[in-house]
């Protein structure tokens, strides 16, 4: 990607259109083509103007007005049809890229960690994903074409402008020298940089907007409002502030420039008073002027897309620097030979990992064992260490430092499919798809047969999700109305994980969204779940891993104790503490004293 880089964003988007790029030069070439027949139509309306001026007021003799009126009607015509033609390679090519592009960029999230989007941010990947991409093809699409028109269009004005008068050319001429020097200095270098710092306050804007909604049950729960969510109010605050303060600093450029490109009629006028110097206007002066005064409307357009255009090239460079962002992020590395596990104990030896270079570690210097079989639970106070320790194991992430083994093989020499095939993981907060319930379940094996996915929602007390649910498994949800509620979310991803029959079993705060009778039915289902299988559960609600084979208590990233419950709790430690809390917590009633 670096090589990439280095390229000019026009041959960075010629590297997605494949075959069709040939689209994208003949559309430049149809662009550049109208660009010299947009004025074409302005040289015979200044012949019937001339004619009809030279034969007043004997109109009779201009015999010479419907041949230029119908000249100019058809250099209308063609440039209508190579603009249309012009747009139309355009797009093709455009869609092409766009679609490669968004295709590029979805194959390689595929392939990076699972816990890439939690660094960077969903907002912000659905962002570039959706958005850059789409900049690209109005680029393509739009843009382009018009870049050529800007170049090809101002040369041809300028032979046209002196070619009948160089003094009303150079009249026309000046006022644009003048406007395009302020233009630049809202184009320039320093735009390229508030570009950047627009996209990116955009980007915090979405990341914290998703946040946002996601939090409203709880804001809605309790009466608060946006300022209960500080960084999203600073996101907005933040971006209100630069569009103001770049409003007001380019308030005065942008008043010259457009009080300059709208004023070569002023300046025509004073070289026509000048010319004359108080007497009649000659003929000839006449033809030129109202030449120029019909002309000039088309050097205004020309100059506002010149200053668009400027600014949809920076926002194409900016659109690839962000798409590059992601593509430049490095998939985890595949073995070039694959060692298969001999069966499912996990160990993680003396491992530490950081979520970045300047972050404190997550986890630090952490040894656990989960054996084959077992039941081991991880609990601790929340930032712990205990969700990257599971998500480790999981390879969710790269340790970097000690060892994560399933089976005597370490994770990072174990192949993709292998890795996957023989771990079930069960979020704390399940994503289910807009998809049928079958086809949620197929993510995890996608030949299941309905029998195997009707066993597998039995296993998972899911029966009575069914039966309510108008079509069965064949139900959509989302569609019309069909909505399950946090637990039912939970035992449908538990009955995906049951489908699975993975060997190695992680469960995170699975029962975090379960009501008191979800909940219940939830434990049910994580007994079918768990049978003849290594578990990893993370826990907050303490009882439900009285049972565990070994316990390890988390604290600042490393294992502070381990243990059966009834040891731990001997031992008057973290463990011991947490367990009175959690005892007080659930023994608390609405009412007592506090």
């Amino acid at each position: 990607m670096n090589g990439q880089k280095r390229q000019a964003a026009f041959f960075v988007l010629m590297n997605y259109a494949g075959k069709l790029r040939i689209l994208t030069y003949l559309s430049l070439i149809l662009a550049a083509i109208t660009g010299i027949l947009a004025l074409m139509p302005f040289v015979y309306i200044w012949k019937i103007i001339k004619e009809a001026i030279e034969v007043m007021p004997d109109f009779s003799q201009a015999v010479n007005i419907a041949h230029n009126g119908w000249m100019a009607v058809g250099y209308s015509l063609l440039f209508m049809l190579a603009y249309f033609l012009s747009l139309m390679c355009s797009h093709l090519a455009a869609f092409r890229v766009a679609g490669n592009m968004k295709k590029g960029l979805l194959h390689h999230i595929a392939k990076l960690p699972v816990g890439f989007a939690d660094d960077m941010g969903s907002g912000k990947v659905r962002r570039i994903v959706m958005e850059s991409t789409a900049v690209t093809e109005t680029f393509l699409a739009h843009n382009l074409p018009d870049v050529v028109q800007a170049v090809i269009t101002p040369f041809a004005m300028v032979v046209i402008l002196f070619l009948f008068d160089w003094r009303f050319g150079l009249a026309c001429l000046l006022p644009l020298v003048c406007a395009f020097a302020f233009m630049m200095q809202m184009a320039g270098p320093s735009m390229a940089e508030d570009m950047k710092r627009y996209q990116s306050a955009l980007e915090n804007m979405s990341n914290e907007a998703v946040e946002y909604v996601r939090g409203i049950p709880v804001v809605k729960t309790f009466g608060q409002t946006v300022f209960s969510f500080h960084r999203f109010k600073k996101s907005i605050d933040e971006y209100g502030k630069f569009c103001l303060h770049y409003t007001v600093e380019c308030r005065k450029t942008m008043l010259m420039f457009e009080l300059l490109v709208n004023s070569a009629f002023a300046f025509l006028i004073c070289l026509t008073l000048f010319l004359t110097r108080g007497g009649a206007a000659t003929q000839g002066i006449l033809v030129n002027f109202l030449f120029y005064v019909i002309f000039t409307p088309i050097i205004t357009t020309t100059m506002m897309r010149v200053m668009y255009v400027a600014e949809n090239g920076m926002k194409i460079k900016d659109a690839i620097t962000r798409v590059n962002s992601i593509l430049e992020i490095e998939p985890l590395s595949e073995p070039k030979d694959k060692k298969i596990p001999a069966g499912v104990r996990v160990e993680m030896k003396d491992v530490t990992y950081c979520y970045g270079k300047e972050a404190k570690p997550a986890v630090s210097h952490l040894s656990l064992v989960a054996d084959r079989d077992q039941i081991v639970a991880l609990v601790g106070p929340s930032g712990s260490g205990k969700t990257t320790a599971a998500e480790l194991i999981a390879r969710f992430f790269d340790v970097q430092e000690g060892s994560v083994t399933i089976g005597g093989v370490d994770v990072r020499d174990m192949g993709k499919e292998e890795r996957m095939n023989r771990i079930s993981y069960v979020f704390q907060d399940s994503k289910l798809l807009k998809r049928s319930i079958a086809d949620n379940l197929r993510i995890a094996k996608p030949d299941a047969t309905e029998k195997e996915i009707r066993e597998a929602l039995h296993a998972a007390q899911c029966d009575e999700i069914i039966e309510h649910l108008p079509n069965g498994i064949d139900t959509v949800l989302g569609a019309e109305g069909t909505y399950l509620s946090g637990g039912e979310q939970q035992r449908i991803a538990i009955a995906r994980a049951i489908l699975k029959k993975a060997p190695l079993v992680i469960l995170d705060e699975a029962t975090a969204f379960a009501d008191p009778e979800n909940e219940a039915l939830v434990q049910k289902a994580f007994a079918e779940l768990t049978k003849h299988c290594t578990v990893i559960m993370i826990a907050h609600r303490l009882s439900t891993i009285r049972n565990a084979d070994k316990i390890y208590v988390f604290d600042h990233g490393t294992v502070v104790e381990e243990g059966k419950h009834e040891d731990l709790l001997g031992r008057g430690g973290l463990y011991s503490t947490m367990w009175k809390e959690y005892q007080n917590a659930i023994r608390w009633k609405v009412g007592e004293a506090v």
